[in-house]
């Protein structure tokens, strides 16, 4: 009894018919719709990252670390999928912004603040730290280089552009390959894989079959696709409705949705002072958004979208993604964190938030 009163994220499960039933029933409430699917979605994504975890523990480390890098940003993937199908690029190019800026500021944020008001002072591995921040500081320069271009160029830089953002595309996913052959074979040591830990050696969780992994998985996965179908189609009534900009819908709301169940896991790992843990959680995710879930978009746009998407960002979504960058290389680097560091990167997150809502619409 005590289980199912403690507070989780399976509570909002409850808004996955409530969701359903509201857009076949009452098509023209769009506000509540998307907040409907949004609360669905959020720990639809939990259960796919647990299904993921024990599937991890079944097939070994090697396996398990690919499994995870892949499933790790499941949610935000077919979220952009669905977006780009009704040709929203703007809205995926905003939730890329967004989970990128939600997880170095905000996730980090939380995590240091709440160890931090636990913990006076507490340490990571430097040297893994320092090799997260070096790959989020390329994908900061794989986003400003083709805005850049597309201002300097002129006229003739859009004739090009989609071919650039092509070239690009392949070198981030070579770059990701090359960063996960490190991580989980010649440089190991540096890293801790968070969720295999959680799923392998907690033991409070119940240990899955594979049957029952896969099942789960496959289940989830198709719901949060359902969904993710559900909610794209009301973005632009909700934005125009509650007077935002499709920009801010994407940054900051679509954004926490998919990754809300890694927020959780990144501040709770912090209260247990398993730093290690949270930063790779925090950093790892908006690596693999921006070395693995942008370049596929871009790949699959040709395919599945009415117009390929390109790499080409707004101005303040450029400016953004490279001051949190910068500010979390600085926290990240000295393998010491404390309550306050978390405060600032919060701050950030807020002024940038701020920022975006104010955009005209």
């Amino acid at each position: 009894m005590k289980s199912i009163l403690r507070p989780s994220l399976d509570w909002l499960l409850v808004f996955v018919p409530v969701a359903v039933g509201a857009h076949f029933l009452a098509p023209g409430r769009d506000t509540f719709i998307f907040f409907a699917a949004a609360a669905a979605i959020v720990p639809l994504a939990g259960w796919i990252g647990r299904s993921t975890e024990q599937l991890a523990c079944r097939v070994g480390d090697g396996l398990g670390g690919l499994l995870n890098a892949t499933f790790g940003n499941a949610a935000e993937l077919i979220i952009g999928i669905m977006a780009l199908r009704r040709g929203l690029t703007g809205v995926v190019k905003a939730s890329l912004t967004g989970s990128i800026l939600g997880n170095v500021l905000l996730v980090l944020g939380a995590s240091l603040l709440v160890g931090g008001l636990r913990y006076r002072q507490q340490t990571f591995n430097r040297s893994g730290a320092r090799s997260q921040a070096t790959m989020l500081l390329l994908a900061a320069i794989a986003l400003i280089m083709p805005a850049a271009f597309h201002h300097m160029g002129g006229p003739r830089a859009l004739a090009v552009e989609g071919r650039l953002s092509l070239g690009i595309s392949f070198v981030l996913l070579l770059t990701y390959g090359v960063s996960l052959w490190f991580s989980l074979h010649t440089h190991r040591e540096l890293f801790t894989n968070a969720r295999e830990v959680l799923a392998c050696e907690e033991p409070s969780r119940e240990p899955w079959g594979l049957g029952r992994a896969v099942l789960v998985l496959a289940v989830v996965t198709a719901l949060v696709a359902w969904l993710s179908e559900i909610l794209v189609g009301s973005v632009e009534q909700t934005a125009r409705a509650l007077g935002m900009s499709d920009v801010f819908i994407g940054v900051v709301v679509v954004a926490i949705i998919g990754n809300a169940a890694e927020h959780s896991t990144a501040v709770t790992l912090a209260w247990k002072n398993r730093m290690d843990l949270a930063l790779g959680i925090a950093v790892g995710s908006s690596v693999q958004i921006a070395l693995l879930a942008a370049p596929v978009l871009v790949l699959l746009s040709y395919g599945v979208g009415p117009a390929p998407m390109d790499l080409v960002f707004t101005l303040p979504e450029v400016l953004a993604v490279g001051l949190a960058v910068v500010i979390t290389a600085q926290i990240a680097g000295d393998g010491e964190s404390n309550w306050l560091e978390g405060a600032q990167l919060l701050a950030v997150y807020l002024i940038l938030g701020i920022v975006f809502y104010f955009l005209p619409v």
